[in-house]
C-alpha cells in the first residue's frame, strides 16, 4: 500500500509542476498580447457553451479593442447564425471573404448560411469552393472539438451536405427534399 501511495503522491507532484511550468510558459513567456484576444477568447468560450449573444458582445467588445482581430469577426459572423441574424451574417462574411479570400473556412460558413437561408445553390457553389480549396473541411469537427461542444455524435460534413444538394437539385422541384430542420440546425458554423 505505501508503494502505491508513493507512486501516486510522486505522479500528483509531477503533473503539478508540469501544470504549473505550462501556464508559465503559455501566460508569460509564449504570450502574444494582441489586442482584443481576452475578449475574442471569452466570445469562444460563451459561443461554445450556446451562449451565443454573450459571445456576440465579447467578439464586439475584441473588435473594439482590435478592428483589424478577423477570427474575433469570424465568430462574430457565426454567432449571428446560431441567432438567425443572417442578413448579419452574410455582410460579415462577405467582408471576410473580400479580405481574406483564401481562406476556405469563410466559403464553408457562408455555405452553411445560404444553406439556412434556403438558398440551396448558392449554399452547393460555396460548399464546393471551400471544398476545392481546403479538403480538410471535409473530415468535420474532430473528436476534441465534438467533446468540447458535446456532440457524441458526429454531425453532418460539408463534403455530405453538398453531396446531398446536388442529388436534390438535380431531381425535378417537386421531388426535392432540401431540408429537415432538426438535422440542418446541428451543424455549427466552421471555426479556426
Amino acid at each position: 500500500m505505501t508503494q502505491h501511495y508513493n507512486f501516486f503522491k510522486w505522479i500528483a507532484i509531477f503533473l503539478t509542476i508540469t501544470w504549473i511550468s505550462w501556464i508559465f510558459y503559455d501566460d508569460w513567456l509564449h504570450s502574444d498580447n494582441i489586442a482584443g484576444n481576452d475578449a475574442y477568447f471569452a466570445g469562444n468560450t460563451f459561443f461554445e457553451d450556446g451562449h451565443y449573444q454573450r459571445a456576440l458582445q465579447e467578439y464586439n467588445q475584441a473588435l473594439q479593442e482590435n478592428p483589424a482581430h478577423l477570427p474575433a469577426l469570424r465568430g462574430k459572423a457565426n454567432s449571428f447564425i446560431q441567432l438567425t441574424r443572417y442578413q448579419d451574417a452574410l455582410s460579415i462574411l462577405n467582408q471576410l471573404i473580400s479580405q481574406e479570400p483564401d481562406f476556405a473556412g469563410n466559403y464553408a460558413n457562408r455555405g452553411i448560411l445560404y444553406d439556412r437561408m434556403g438558398n440551396y445553390s448558392a449554399a452547393l457553389h460555396d460548399y464546393e469552393t471551400a471544398l476545392t480549396m481546403d479538403n480538410s473541411l471535409a473530415k468535420g469537427p474532430d473528436w476534441f472539438t465534438r467533446f468540447f461542444r458535446l456532440q457524441p455524435e458526429k454531425p453532418s460534413t460539408i463534403v455530405a451536405r453538398a453531396l446531398y444538394l446536388r442529388e436534390q437539385l438535380a431531381k425535378p422541384k417537386d421531388a426535392q427534399l432540401l431540408t429537415i430542420p432538426d438535422l440542418d440546425q446541428q451543424q455549427l458554423p466552421y471555426k479556426k
